[in-house]
């Protein structure tokens, strides 16, 4: 089935991945973010547009671990040189001068709130509109147990990319994944349309939430 959704056509789409820290008892930090920007054609091929990808020194007195390094293969070292967070999220804001956009993430509501975290230097990126693509394999391939990303691959005959765990080898994998689902789940009926697959698998914003609240009137009250 042919993609004929004007707004699915001539939407750029963002795929986003980060590689984080988790220290305990604070928020996780990033160390690694990587950005895919492109489009889907009417055969549901995707059409790359360019790459964003920056390693992020994370604050000070937050450490790397054995697990760390083991899980993604980033080393203190690495990153000792790189820029903050705030930096790289508003170097990525810079580049998206051509709107509308919609971000994409498997796990996107993680991924949203590391943005948010970063939300005075990516004012723009934190109010984008985002689908995860976690919800979208659910609800292409709902006969799967599992919608890792892993599974996702595997279930469709590709193989995880050289470097998995890595930010940019994740997000290429995940356009790819993503474009294959959109066509998928159109062929099955699942949707055909933008406003489909954000009905499907849209989140909000933190931002926009406190846009929201923020204007909304005020109730006088009563006590």
């Amino acid at each position: 089935m042919a993609l004929t959704d004007p707004d699915l056509l001539t939407r750029t789409f963002v795929g986003i991945d980060f590689e984080t820290l988790n220290p305990a008892g604070r928020r996780p930090e990033p160390i690694e973010v990587a950005a895919v920007a492109g489009r889907l054609t009417h055969d549901g091929t995707w059409r790359e547009d360019g790459r964003f990808e920056r390693l992020i020194r994370p604050p000070d007195g937050v450490h790397f671990t054995s697990f760390d390094t083991t899980q993604t293969g980033i080393t203190a070292a690495m990153i000792q040189q790189a820029e903050p967070a705030a930096a790289a999220l508003a170097a990525l804001e810079a580049l998206l001068a051509h709107p509308p956009y919609v971000l994409f993430a498997h796990n996107a509501p993680y991924e949203a709130g590391l943005i948010y975290d970063q939300l005075p230097s990516c004012p723009n990126l934190a109010r984008l509109p985002m689908l995860d693509t976690v919800r979208l394999a659910r609800t292409a391939y709902p006969e799967l147990s599992r919608h890792r990303l892993d599974d996702v691959l595997s279930h469709l005959g590709m193989p995880p990319p050289a470097g998995r765990h890595r930010a940019m080898p994740d997000v290429a994998a995940m356009c790819a994944v993503f474009a294959r689902m959109v066509s998928d789940g159109a062929r099955a009926g699942r949707w055909s349309t933008l406003a489909d697959l954000l009905r499907v698998a849209g989140i909000e914003p933190k931002a926009v939430r406190a846009d929201t609240e923020a204007a909304a009137p005020q109730q006088d009250s009563l006590f």
